[in-house]
């Protein structure tokens, strides 16, 4: 499968840094970021690729040739195959795809050269080749979905809306933005398309939303953009905590597994309306330094007001999008939700039958933790629960976690304090 990344940037946000050298060359712990993703690449076998270049294109062309050389840093021949596409005029990001169609496979991987990633690429070709799309979009969460586009698929993963920086959002929306790397058909440039730059999001993938043709591939993996200074300096701390390379799915996670009700919103019985759901004190910054930890965040929560009939799965959606909504305005994220909407006893006035079953996933039972655990290949005895009840204790402890942690009284001003406690657990 060819590989196209995008290397024609300026990288004008990094101010300094790229005054002097073209931001694919821009080092990280003194290796620079695209030298890190034809690595990642390379190793996991995808040795074709194609660098379309502009914006000092005779640098990265001289750094890298035909991908026969000799790395200044590693004294290691690249091990791959580079041909060049330069840019000689603005084509917009996805006009030089047009320009080299003919050199494409039928399903070719397409990325920036400005993001440190290290993710399964066998694992996410595996899952566009599975579905049959035109293209397949790698999406995730992340620390800032309120200046980010959006994505909105449905329960089968297709992308239903493209929701663009500039486009007006509902007020609660799910924490899902686009990572910046594609596995796209070339069918997909059989389209006629006749502005002189072409910009790949708004002219070739956003008009196919809602046709069935894009799937979303959600994964934890890390894959994070350093298009700023600060998030220049956090993809560096990133790689000298060994996270990028733990949160590959090749590898066993960690997680940190917590209850919704009482542990991330204050408790008010039976929730059944978004309205009455409220943020804790200080859950936001507890999210946060398990997000910084490297474990994955994942909430498992028992919700029987849909067995009861008295909330459907579109208003517990609305509730879950809520949360998210809110933890991302604090720069926090939630790398999955599990939810048991079951409930064993009848009797309820409008009640939905196929959901009175005695199942494996309501708490204390473990099935949602086992979900999880083969959704994210996750290590359940390295992982973590807390939660604010006896049975989200004995659930985490009957999934075979590490340590569950029960939050009891004042939880408001307790959370905080149980969570970093965690943490500190985990950073041991």
């Amino acid at each position: 499968m060819v590989t196209v990344i995008m290397a024609g940037g300026k990288g004008t946000r990094l101010g300094g840094i790229t005054r002097q050298i073209p931001k694919p060359l821009v080092p990280i712990n003194g290796v620079p970021i695209l030298e890190r993703e034809i690595d990642c690449l390379r190793d996991q076998g995808f040795t074709d690729i194609i660098l379309t270049v502009s914006y000092k294109a005779d640098a990265i062309i001289e750094y890298f040739g035909d991908g026969s050389k000799i790395s200044p840093v590693s004294n290691k021949p690249f091990g791959v195959k580079i041909s060049y596409f330069v840019e000689e005029e603005p084509l917009g990001n996805a006009g030089a795809l047009f320009r080299i169609k003919d050199q494409l496979s039928d399903d070719f991987l397409l990325l920036n050269a400005d993001s440190l990633f290290d993710i399964d690429f066998n694992r996410f070709v595996g899952y566009h080749k599975e579905k049959g799309g035109l293209a397949t979009l790698f999406t995730h969460p992340n620390s800032h979905p309120y200046d980010s586009g959006l994505i909105v698929a449905d329960k089968e993963h297709r992308l239903i809306r493209w929701l663009s920086k500039e486009d007006e959002r509902p007020a609660w929306y799910k924490n899902r933005v686009n990572a910046g790397l594609h596995i796209l058909n070339k069918k997909i440039l059989d389209v006629q398309i006749d502005t002189p730059k072409i910009d790949l999001d708004r002219q070739l993938l956003k008009p196919l939303q809602g046709s069935g043709l894009i799937y979303c591939y959600d994964s934890p993996e890390y894959v994070k953009d350093m298009g700023t200074p600060e998030r220049f300096h956090q993809v560096e701390e990133d790689l000298k905590k060994g996270i990028p390379s733990a949160k590959n799915l090749k590898h066993k996670q960690k997680a940190v597994f917590l209850d919704r009700d009482g542990t991330i919103n204050k408790f008010v019985g039976f929730l059944r309306d978004v309205d009455q759901f409220e943020l804790l004190p200080g859950v936001a910054d507890a999210v946060k330094l398990i997000n910084h930890s490297g474990y994955l965040v994942i909430v498992v929560t028992n919700q029987p007001v849909i067995a009861r009939g008295e909330v459907t799965f579109e208003g517990l959606d609305d509730i879950h999008n809520k949360m998210e909504t809110l933890l991302g305005e604090e720069g926090a994220y939630l790398d999955a939700i599990y939810f048991c909407p079951h409930h064993p006893d009848s009797g309820f006035a409008g009640e939905v039958e196929n959901l009175k079953i005695d199942c494996s996933c309501r708490k204390p039972k473990p099935g949602m933790f086992l979900q999880a655990a083969k959704d994210f290949n996750i290590d359940l005895s390295e992982s973590y629960m807390i939660g604010d009840s006896e049975n989200d204790v004995k659930a985490g402890q009957n999934a075979g976690c590490k340590l569950s942690l029960l939050v009891k009284d004042n939880l408001a001003k307790t959370v905080t304090a149980v969570w970093s406690k965690a943490t500190a657990h985990l950073n041991q």
